[in-house]
C-alpha cells in the first residue's frame, strides 16, 4: 500500500521540479516503464533518468537567474501583495479586480517571479493589442532591470523578441491562441496572465474557454485573470468558483466632469464634437499643467480634432509656437518611432494625445493627468443577415468609460471630462458586448476543428455565442470549401487551419497555390491584411487620386496592389537614402509606415508558405487565375449590376454601391467582387474587380443552387432537354442554360420521351426511317384519324394514355433518349420483330360503320373533271369539314351550284340543318325531318339537271310537290332558307393550288376566290392551250369549222374550253377561254375585225364619208377626238351589218354573210349616225341644264355620276345597240327630273334614298365580277333595269318598255343573289 501511495507522489514531485515543456514526456516514460521488460525497459529507464536530470538542471539554472523584483509600496496592488501571492500559490485560478492605475499589469508578473514561478516555464502575459504588449514589455523590462528580448520577451504578429532565457513573455491574445495549435497543452508556460479580460475580444473568450478545458489536464498551470472593470462573479463561476480579490484605490483621485456637446445653457445648435473638445482642453489647461489624453472613435476623427486644436492654439493671442501644446496621434498602426514620441516625452511642452480606444487598456501614456472622453468608439459588428462587417460609431459602455477615466490620475490628481451628461452615462450598458456576440465565428470554428476540440456549440464559452452566429460561421467555412456538408474538415480546411490567417485570406492562398499565381496573391493577401497605404487627405483628394492613377488597373483594384508593390520594390532598390524613399512615398500620397508594414506581413506570409512547401510561380499569373483565386475567398462578396443607379445586387438580397474612391466606380462591368462590403452611411464595396460569371460557377460549384425547369422533348437531339437556372446566395448567375435532363431525372425523362417523342410522333427523320414499328404505327393512326375526320367525331382512336401504356409496359426503365432506345430496340427485335407494332383493333374504340368510300369519296367529279377531297374534323379551324383541291386553271370552270351537295356522307345532315332554318309554319309540314330528307335525296338521286341547280331550288320544288302545298296556294321562296346560319363545315372548302401543287389560298366562297384570283386563273387556263400557227395572224376565214367547245389538258385530266376569235388589230387569232360568256364577248369583237378586213374598200370610203360627222365631233369634243368617234361609228356599223345571229361558224357561212352585209352597209351607217347624233344632242342638253341647280348639290352629284356612267370616250361601241337606242329617253328623263327638282326637292331626295341601296348592291357585285374577269348576263340586265327605274321614278311620263319599281327590282336582286 505504501509503495502504491509513494509512486504518484514522486511523479508529482518530479513534475514540479522539471521544465513544464518536459513534464508530459516524463510522465509518458513513467507510464511506459512498468509495462516494459528486458532491454526496452532498460532503455526507457536510461531515457527517463537522462531527461529528468537535464530538465531538473535547467530548472535549477533558471531559478538561480530569476530576478529579485522591487515593489513600489505606494501602488495599491502592492498593499495586498502578500494576499495575492498566497492566493496564487494555493489556487490554480485567481481573478484580480482593480481600478485602472492600481499597478496590476506590471506588478502581477513580478509577484509571480517572487513566488518562484518562471523557473519551470514562461509566465505568459497577454494583452489585447500589439501596442499594449510592446509598451508593457518595455515598462516591465525597466522595472526588472533587464532588456526586451532577454528577461522579458515580446511576441506580436510576425514579430518575435522572446528567447529561451526569458522569464516573462508579453504577447497578444491571438498569439497565445495561435500557439495552442502547435502546443495544445501550452507546455511552454508555467503561468498565464490574461490581462484586460473585460475587453471580451473573440480571442479572450476563446482562450478562457480553451483554458477551462485545459486546466484539469495541466494541474501545474497557474491562471491569473485581471482587469479594472471586470464582471468578477461571471468569471468566478466560469472557473468553478475561483477566488476573486479586489484591489481598491489608486495613486491619485480622478474627478469626473460632464460637459455635453450640446450645451443646454448656451443653446448653441452649431456646436459640434470638435468645438466641445477644444472647450474641454481650454478648461483643463486652466486647471493646471499636465498632458491631456483625448479618446476619439477613429483616425479620421483624430485628424479633424488635431486640425481644430491647432487652429485654436494659433488663434490665441500672445501664445508663441514654443508654448503651443504638442498634438500627437495614437492608434494601433503607428510605427515604433511614432510611439517613442508618446512614451518618451521630451521638453516641457504640454502634450495633447489624440487616441482611439487602443489607449483605453494596459497602455499607460506617461505624464497623462487629464482625459477628455467623447464617449464614442468605432465598433465592428458583423451582420449575420447581410454577411457584412459594420464599422459604425457607437456609444461606449460604462465599463469602458471607467477605463478611460482610469487613464489619468497617475502622476497627480486627475480630471476626466466626459462630453456627455450623467444621465446618458447611467443609461448606457454596464459592460461592452463581447466580441463573440458581434463577430463571425468562422476562424474560431476552423481552429477548434483542427485542434479536434469539442464542437463550438458545446465549447465552454463564458457567454455562448448565439445559434445564428454559429450557423453563420459554419456557412462561411462551407462557402470557402473548408467544411463538407456534414461539417467535417476537407483537405482545403486542413490547409486553412495551418495558416494563422483570416479564413478568407487563407482560402485565397490555397487556391493561388493550385492555380499557379501564388506570388501575386501573396502580395494582395498581405495588402488586404494591412491598412491601405494610399492616403486621400480631405483637402487634397484630387491630387492624391491623380498620383494613384499610376497604380490603377482598368479592371481590378486588386491588381493595383500588385502594381503598387512592384513600384515600391523598385523604389526600395533604387533609393539613395531612407529619407529620399520616404519623400518619394509622400509625394505619391503613400504612407511609408504602412508600406513597410505591408512588406513585413508579406515576408511573414512568404516564410509561412515556404515552410509548408508551397512553391511560388515563376511566370506571371494570369488575370483569370489571380481573380479566381481571390474569388474563392470572396464568394459572399460578389455583386451583379442591378440597374442604372449604380447599385449592385449582392449575396442574400443586399444592394451595395462601389465606394466613391474607387477608380472602377463607373466602369466596373456587370459582375464584380469586393474585398469587403462595409456599412457606414450606406453599404459600400471596397477594393473591387471585374469578374466573369463563369468563374463564379467554377469556383463556387459547391455552393451553387441549381434549379431545373421546363423539361421537354427535342426532336433534333432525340433527347429530353431542360433549362438550368443557377444561383449563388440568391444572385442569379445564369438564368437559362440548356441541359440534358435525362441523367438528372431518368424516370421523368423516360415518361417525356414516350409521351412527347413516341406517342406524339416527334421523332427525328433519320431515326423514323430505321424504325419499322414507328412507320407501321404512324400509318395505322393516320388511317383511323381519317375515319374520325369523315365521321366528324373524335372517339374512334384510343386516347394517348393507352398508347403510352403500351410503350411504357415494354420499354425498360433506364431508357430516356433516342440513342439508348435504338440500341435496346435492335436487341429486343431480334427475338420478336413486331414487339412494338400496334394492332389496328387495339387503336380503335369502336368500328367505323358507315365510313365508306361511297359516302366519303376521295375524289369528286364535276363538269367532267375529278377533284381531290380531304376531310378534317376540327371545329373552328379553316380546314374543318371537306376540302376540295382546286387547280388555279379550273377556278372559273368549277360549277358552284354542284358544290353545294358536298359528299353523300355529309349531305343528309346538311339538309336537316338547312330545313331547320325554315319558318316554323313551313317546317311543321316537313316532320319528321330526317325521313323527309331521305325522301328528297331519293327523288333527286341521279338527276344531274337538279343537282346542277344547287340545293335550294330543287328542295323548294320537292317541298311544294311532296306536301301538296301548291294546291293550297303556299309559296316557299329561296329567302325563306338561311344557309348562312349553318356551321361552316356544311360549305365546301376550296384549297386553291398552282401548277406545282403549292397552296395559293383557301376559302369556302368561290365568289371570293374568283374575285381575288379570277384573272390569274384565266391567264393560267389560256396558257394551257397553245394556239396552232394556222390559227394566228388571220386576215380571212382560212380554217375549217369553228368548234363550240375544245378539250384542254390539265395535268392528267382534260377540261372543256370555249374557243373564240380575238381582235389583234390588223389580224385575228384563235384563243380558248374558260367561260362561255367571256368567249362570246371576245368572239364578237374578233369576228367583227375579220369582216372589216374583208371590206377594206368600204372601210376606206367610210373613213372619209361619215354623215354629220362634223356636228357630232363638236358635241363629242369633251370626250375625245373626231377620229375616235369615227372609228367607233364604223365598228358599230359593221357589227350591225355582219354580226346578226346566228354567227357564222364555217368558211361558207362567213362568205355568205359577207355578201349579205355588203348591200346593207350604207343604210346601216346612216341609221347609226342618226342615233349617235341624237344621243349626243340630248346629252349636251342635259349637261347644259345642270349648272343652274348647284344649290341642290346631292341631286346634281347623282345626275353627274349617272351621265358619266352612260357617256364615256368609247360609249358607242361599249354600249349594246339595243340599249344605246334608249339613251335619248334617259337624257330626257334627266331634264324632267331637273324641272321637278325645283318644285319638290324633298321628293327627289326620298326617291334617291329608295334607289341608292339597289345601286349599291349592283355596284359591289359588278366590282367583284370585274376582279374575276367574268360576265354575268343577269347582273348586266339588272344594270339596265336600274336605268329604267330612274325613268320610272323621276320621269314617269316618258314611260318604260317593261314594268319597273323599287319592290320589283329588290325581289329580282334577291333571285340573282340566291341563284
Amino acid at each position: 500500500m505504501s509503495a502504491n501511495f509513494r509512486k504518484p507522489a514522486s511523479r508529482d514531485d518530479v513534475s514540479l521540479s522539471t521544465l513544464t515543456a518536459d513534464a508530459r514526456r516524463l510522465r509518458a516514460l513513467q507510464r511506459e516503464l512498468p509495462r516494459s521488460t528486458g532491454d526496452k525497459r532498460q532503455k526507457l529507464q536510461a531515457d527517463l533518468e537522462k531527461l529528468l536530470a537535464t530538465s531538473q538542471a535547467a530548472v535549477a539554472e533558471r531559478r538561480g537567474k530569476l530576478p529579485q523584483p522591487e515593489f513600489q509600496p505606494d501602488l495599491p496592488v502592492n498593499e495586498r501583495r502578500d494576499e495575492i501571492a498566497r492566493l496564487i500559490a494555493d489556487n490554480q485560478v485567481v481573478i484580480v479586480c482593480g481600478e485602472t492605475g492600481s499597478g496590476k499589469t506590471t506588478q502581477l508578473p513580478k509577484i509571480c517571479l517572487d513566488l518562484g514561478i518562471g523557473a519551470r516555464g514562461l509566465i505568459g502575459h497577454t494583452q489585447p493589442r500589439r501596442l499594449a504588449a510592446r509598451s508593457v514589455a518595455t515598462r516591465l523590462a525597466q522595472e526588472l532591470k533587464t532588456q526586451v528580448g532577454a528577461g522579458v520577451g515580446v511576441k506580436i504578429r510576425f514579430h518575435d523578441k522572446s528567447t529561451s532565457e526569458s522569464w516573462v513573455k508579453l504577447m497578444t491574445d491571438g498569439i497565445l491562441l495561435a500557439e495552442s495549435q502547435s502546443d495544445p497543452y501550452l507546455n511552454a508556460y508555467e503561468a498565464i496572465i490574461i490581462d484586460e479580460a473585460h475587453e471580451r475580444s473573440l480571442n479572450i473568450d476563446f482562450l478562457l474557454g480553451y483554458l477551462k478545458q485545459l486546466l484539469p489536464r495541466r494541474p501545474d498551470l497557474k491562471l491569473i485573470i485581471t482587469s479594472a472593470t471586470i464582471d468578477a462573479e461571471r468569471f468566478s463561476q466560469h472557473f468553478n468558483g475561483a477566488p476573486v480579490i479586489e484591489v481598491s484605490g489608486r495613486l491619485y483621485p480622478v474627478e469626473v466632469r460632464h460637459r455635453p456637446v450640446e450645451d443646454i445653457d448656451k443653446k448653441d445648435d452649431e456646436r459640434d464634437l470638435y468645438d466641445a473638445i477644444v472647450d474641454a482642453a481650454d478648461e483643463l489647461a486652466r486647471v493646471g499643467s499636465g498632458d491631456i489624453l483625448v479618446f476619439l472613435p477613429g483616425e479620421r476623427e483624430i485628424r479633424e480634432a488635431a486640425e481644430a486644436l491647432r487652429k485654436h492654439a494659433l488663434a490665441r493671442p500672445g501664445l508663441s509656437t514654443a508654448h503651443a501644446p504638442e498634438i500627437l496621434p495614437l492608434f494601433s498602426r503607428l510605427s515604433a518611432s511614432e510611439q517613442d514620441r508618446i512614451f518618451k516625452p521630451s521638453g516641457g511642452q504640454r502634450r495633447i494625445v489624440l487616441a482611439t480606444n487602443v489607449a483605453e487598456t494596459s497602455l499607460t501614456v506617461p505624464g497623462i493627468r487629464y482625459v477628455i472622453d467623447t464617449g464614442l468608439a468605432r465598433v465592428k459588428r458583423y451582420s449575420y443577415r447581410n454577411k457584412v462587417e459594420q464599422l459604425q460609431v457607437e456609444k461606449i459602455s460604462q465599463a469602458a468609460a471607467r477605463q478611460r477615466a482610469g487613464r489619468c490620475g497617475r502622476v497627480a490628481a486627475g480630471v476626466c471630462i466626459r462630453l456627455y451628461d450623467e444621465a446618458d452615462f447611467n443609461a448606457r450598458p454596464p459592460f461592452t458586448d463581447p466580441e463573440i456576440l458581434r463577430s463571425s465565428l468562422a476562424g474560431v470554428i476552423l481552429r477548434m476543428k483542427s485542434l479536434r476540440l469539442t464542437d463550438v456549440e458545446s465549447f465552454p464559452f463564458i457567454e455562448p455565442p448565439p445559434a445564428k452566429a454559429i450557423s453563420d460561421g459554419y456557412a462561411l467555412l462551407q462557402e470557402l470549401g473548408a467544411l463538407d456538408d456534414e461539417n467535417r474538415l476537407t483537405k482545403v480546411g486542413e490547409a486553412l487551419a495551418k495558416l494563422p490567417l483570416d479564413p478568407r485570406i487563407g482560402r485565397m492562398l490555397v487556391a493561388a497555390r493550385d492555380l499557379g499565381c501564388l506570388s501575386e496573391v501573396l502580395v494582395i493577401a498581405a495588402g488586404l491584411s494591412t491598412q491601405d497605404p494610399r492616403e486621400r487627405p480631405q483637402e487634397r483628394q484630387q491630387a492624391a487620386d491623380e498620383k494613384h492613377k499610376l497604380f490603377a488597373d482598368e479592371k481590378s483594384e486588386f491588381l493595383s496592389w500588385v502594381k503598387l508593390w512592384q513600384w515600391f520594390q523598385n523604389a526600395v532598390e533604387h533609393k539613395k537614402s531612407n529619407k529620399s524613399l520616404v519623400d518619394t512615398c509622400h509625394a505619391h500620397f503613400l504612407s511609408y509606415l504602412r508600406l513597410r508594414e505591408w512588406r513585413e506581413v508579406h515576408g511573414q506570409l512568404h516564410a509561412m508558405v515556404a515552410e509548408l512547401g508551397w512553391k511560388e510561380n515563376d511566370l506571371p499569373g494570369t488575370y483569370d487565375a489571380i481573380h479566381m483565386a481571390l474569388l474563392s475567398g470572396l464568394l459572399g462578396n460578389i455583386g451583379c449590376k442591378s440597374d442604372e443607379s449604380g447599385y449592385y445586387l449582392g449575396a442574400r438580397g443586399i444592394r451595395f454601391l462601389i465606394h466613391p474612391s474607387s477608380p472602377l466606380q463607373k466602369k466596373a462591368g456587370k459582375w464584380i467582387m469586393a474585398a469587403e462590403i462595409t456599412e457606414t452611411t450606406r453599404l459600400f464595396g471596397r477594393c473591387v474587380a471585374r469578374i466573369e460569371d463563369a468563374w463564379i460557377e467554377k469556383v463556387g460549384a459547391h455552393l451553387i443552387k441549381r434549379q431545373y425547369f421546363d423539361p421537354h422533348w427535342e426532336k433534333k437531339a432525340m433527347q429530353v432537354a431542360g433549362w438550368e437556372r443557377t444561383t449563388l446566395y440568391g444572385i442569379v448567375i445564369n438564368p437559362k442554360r440548356r441541359i440534358h435532363y435525362g441523367p438528372l431525372a431518368p424516370a421523368e425523362a423516360r415518361e417525356i420521351f414516350i409521351r412527347q417523342g413516341l406517342v406524339a410522333e416527334e421523332i427525328e427523320e433519320s431515326f423514323a426511317k430505321r424504325w419499322p414499328f414507328f412507320q407501321h404505327n404512324q400509318k395505322q393512326i393516320r388511317e383511323i384519324e381519317k375515319i374520325e375526320h369523315k365521321q366528324r367525331r373524335q372517339d374512334v382512336l384510343v386516347d394517348d394514355e393507352l398508347i403510352f401504356a403500351f410503350y411504357d409496359h415494354l420499354i425498360p426503365e433506364d431508357i430516356h433518349n433516342g440513342a439508348t432506345f435504338d440500341h435496346w430496340r435492335k436487341t429486343a427485335e431480334l427475338d420478336n420483330p413486331k414487339l412494338l407494332f400496334l394492332a389496328k383493333d387495339d387503336l380503335m374504340r369502336h368500328s367505323a360503320a358507315g365510313v365508306t368510300t361511297e359516302a366519303f369519296p376521295h375524289k369528286l367529279k364535276a363538269g367532267g373533271v375529278e377533284y381531290a377531297l380531304t376531310y378534317h374534323f376540327e371545329p373552328g379551324s379553316p380546314r374543318d369539314g371537306v376540302t376540295l383541291t382546286l387547280p388555279l386553271a379550273q377556278l372559273n370552270q368549277i360549277p358552284a351550284a354542284r358544290m353545294e351537295w358536298l359528299v353523300p356522307g355529309l349531305i343528309k345532315e346538311k339538309l336537316v340543318q338547312l330545313i331547320k332554318t325554315l319558318p316554323q309554319k313551313i317546317r311543321a309540314k316537313l316532320v319528321p325531318v330526317p325521313e323527309f330528307v331521305e325522301e328528297f335525296l331519293a327523288a333527286v338521286e341521279g338527276n344531274d339537271r337538279k343537282l346542277n341547280q344547287g340545293i335550294i331550288n330543287p328542295l323548294i320544288e320537292f317541298i311544294l310537290e311532296a306536301r301538296g302545298l301548291n294546291a293550297r296556294g303556299w309559296a316557299v321562296t329561296p329567302d325563306a332558307f338561311r344557309p348562312d346560319a349553318l356551321p361552316p363545315h356544311f360549305s365546301m372548302n376550296y384549297k386553291l393550288i398552282d401548277e406545282h401543287g403549292r397552296q395559293l389560298d383557301m376559302n369556302r366562297s368561290l365568289v371570293a376566290l374568283r374575285g381575288e384570283w379570277g384573272r390569274e386563273a384565266k391567264e393560267e387556263f389560256a396558257d394551257l392551250h397553245e394556239t396552232p400557227s394556222e390559227y394566228t395572224q388571220l386576215t380571212d376565214w382560212t380554217f375549217g369549222e369553228l368548234p363550240e367547245l375544245m378539250e384542254v389538258p390539265v395535268g392528267k385530266q382534260t377540261v372543256i374550253g370555249y374557243p373564240a376569235l380575238i381582235d389583234d388589230g390588223e389580224t385575228v387569232s384563235l384563243k380558248v377561254f374558260d367561260s362561255a360568256e367571256e368567249a362570246a364577248d371576245a368572239h364578237r369583237k374578233g369576228l367583227s375585225r375579220l369582216f372589216m378586213l374583208q371590206f377594206k374598200e368600204q372601210v376606206k370610203y367610210f373613213d372619209k364619208n361619215v354623215p354629220g360627222l362634223t356636228q357630232m365631233a363638236m358635241q363629242f369634243m369633251a370626250l375625245g377626238s373626231s377620229d375616235d368617234l369615227k372609228r367607233q361609228i364604223v365598228e358599230l356599223t359593221f357589227e350591225r351589218a355582219c354580226l346578226t345571229e346566228p354567227l357564222p361558224t364555217t368558211p361558207e357561212a362567213f362568205k355568205a354573210r359577207c355578201a349579205e352585209a355588203k348591200a346593207r352597209l350604207g343604210l346601216i351607217m346612216q341609221e347609226v349616225c342618226r342615233l349617235v347624233g341624237t344621243v349626243l344632242t340630248e346629252w349636251q342638253a342635259a349637261v347644259k341644264k345642270l349648272p343652274a341647280f348647284k344649290a341642290h348639290a346631292a341631286a346634281v352629284a347623282d345626275i353627274e355620276a349617272q351621265l358619266k356612267r352612260l357617256i364615256g370616250k368609247t360609249f358607242v361601241v361599249d354600249t349594246p345597240f339595243e340599249r344605246l337606242q334608249h339613251y335619248p329617253r334617259y337624257f330626257k328623263a334627266v331634264g324632267v327630273r331637273l324641272d321637278k327638282l325645283k318644285a319638290n326637292p324633298a321628293r327627289d331626295a326620298q326617291l334617291m334614298a329608295e334607289y341608292a341601296p339597289l345601286w349599291t348592291n349592283f355596284e359591289r357585285r359588278a366590282i367583284q365580277l370585274a376582279k374575276m374577269g367574268a360576265v354575268d348576263p343577269q347582273v348586266e340586265q339588272f344594270r339596265w333595269l336600274l336605268e329604267e327605274l330612274r325613268v320610272g321614278l323621276y320621269a314617269q311620263e316618258l314611260r318604260t318598255p317593261v314594268p319597273v319599281s323599287v319592290k320589283r327590282l329588290q325581289k329580282q336582286w334577291e333571285g340573282i343573289r340566291n341563284g
